[in-house]
């Protein structure tokens, strides 16, 4: 028989799935996989529920149907002022993910470097190896992740085409300041590089901190695909909804491969997305704020019982150091003994490193009702405390 592709192939499952399915076989609350337990606003839902009943359910455009397109470059120049052209510069795609795969495979020809910044959220880099393009990989490393700045521009190099930016950072929860993107900027133009911005946590940043599209600073306009998601912003991750910003050049180039990956999205789920954007702006500061709250009541609950919980300033995930409780074993056993004794599902960190060596931190995700948070923690508590 003949082999497969060896790119993808040498992938195994992800390790959402893998602990995801250890979840279901033991029957354990599933704080791995990031998504809510709740299903969206019921306003946004109903929007869905009509279009599907009264309107069109055949092709609609392949960038996106107008009302979407038209309300993601409001929503851009609303809140960042990017001054977007929604005929020319937006893009509707089948979730964030296919935007990344998109616009990798129109940037990325075989032979260009792309600089990626470690953890990494699991599609870049097999997305990156089947365009052809070479990764380099930058880390930032628990607890304080801080940007190596030497080490990033190290990684640079004329042969670099690609930054793939990830900002509120899953799954560090990192949000990178003003000086790191000015920083990162300077590099870009120095090297005449594009970057893909995955800002699909636009609106989950926490502490009063504010995100800051790279977009926005000087000499980025030009240079950037700014993805975000419906999903994310409106709690209902199986839509599967993204939509995306950039220069006309670039937002034409990620089209063509759009245009051959899923070519459309749903048409009445654009329709209510588009009707979701267009909220007022305390939609999107209460979703911050709800999800700050069940941020705050899992890390307090995790550190009562004694792990150390490390600082979240955005996203849906939490990083814990479980050493003080004494187990010296590496993540991948302690997240498989913490499913199958204890009863809660978590995500080893070392998964999203290459060859990693941080093998003593788990992640968990806060973006569940506060009743099953409370559960979970009872059953920690209950294992490692009473």
């Amino acid at each position: 028989m003949k082999s497969h592709n060896p790119v993808l192939a040498g992938y195994g499952t992800t390790i959402f799935t893998v602990m995801s399915a250890l979840a279901v076989e033991h029957e354990a609350i599933n704080l791995g996989q990031g998504y809510p337990d709740t299903d969206g606003p019921t306003d946004i839902r109903r929007v869905a529920a009509d279009a599907l009943s009264e309107g069109s359910n055949q092709y609609p455009p392949m960038l996106g149907v107008p009302e979407l397109r038209q309300a993601t470059a409001d929503h851009n120049n609303r809140l960042y002022d990017l001054g977007i052209d929604w005929q020319t510069e937006t893009m509707v795609s089948c979730g964030a993910t296919e935007a990344i795969a998109a616009s990798i495979f129109g940037i990325i020809e075989p032979g260009d470097e792309a600089v990626m910044i470690e953890p990494l959220y699991d599609c870049y880099l097999p997305l990156l190896e089947r365009a052809g393009g070479i990764p380099k990989l930058v880390r930032v490393e628990p607890p304080g992740w801080d940007l190596p700045y030497d080490k990033l521009e190290q990684a640079f190099s004329a042969k670099t085409k690609l930054l793939v930016l990830n900002t509120p950072m899953n799954p560090a929860a990192k949000v990178f300041t003003l000086q790191e993107l000015e920083f990162i900027a300077s590099l870009l133009e120095k090297y005449d590089a594009y970057a893909i911005c995955d800002e699909v946590y636009e609106h989950l940043v926490y502490d009063g901190q504010q995100h800051i599209p790279l977009m926005t600073l000087p000499g980025m306009r030009e240079r950037c695909v700014r993805v975000s998601s419906a999903g994310k912003t409106f709690s209902m991750t199986g839509w599967k909804v993204g939509y995306s910003v950039g220069a006309s050049d670039l937002i034409t180039a990620a089209a063509k491969a759009h245009q051959f990956l899923t070519f459309t999205t749903a048409p009445n789920l654009q329709k209510a997305v588009a009707y979701g954007l267009a909220k007022e702006n305390s939609y999107f500061r209460k979703l911050g704020q709800d999800m700050q709250a069940k941020r705050d009541r899992l890390a307090r609950g995790l550190a009562e019982i004694g792990f150390e919980v490390l600082n979240t300033e955005g996203t849906y995930f939490l990083t814990t150091d479980f050493r003080p409780l004494g187990f010296l074993d590496d993540d991948m056993q302690f997240c498989q003994h913490l499913t199958t004794e204890a009863g809660v599902a978590a995500v080893p960190f070392s998964a999203f490193y290459q060859g990693a060596d941080v093998k003593h931190y788990a992640r968990f995700c806060f973006c569940k009702r506060d009743e099953m948070l409370d559960a979970a923690l009872e059953k920690l508590r209950i294992h490692f405390v009473r």
